[in-house]
């Protein structure tokens, strides 16, 4: 289906160009929204490596969310 911009309440169909155009800006958001995602993923394992750390310490659960809340 061919993408289409509204212009002065007409529906008009993007030029080959605003199609090059868009399918740049859909490729560069997904990039950014996968390297959101591994960055999400990265800090979650992180934090879930620190607490294992810390109970290997001696420090319970609780302990642990008490003093830094993770």
């Amino acid at each position: 289906m061919a993408r289409t911009k509204m212009v002065n309440g007409e529906v008009i169909p993007f030029t080959p160009e605003e199609e090059v155009a868009r399918d740049a800006e859909e490729a560069k958001a997904a990039e950014e929204k996968a390297a959101r995602d591994a960055e999400q993923v990265i800090k979650q394992e992180t934090l879930t490596s620190a607490k294992a750390k810390l109970e290997s310490l001696g420090l319970t659960t609780e302990e642990v969310k008490e003093a830094f809340g993770i």
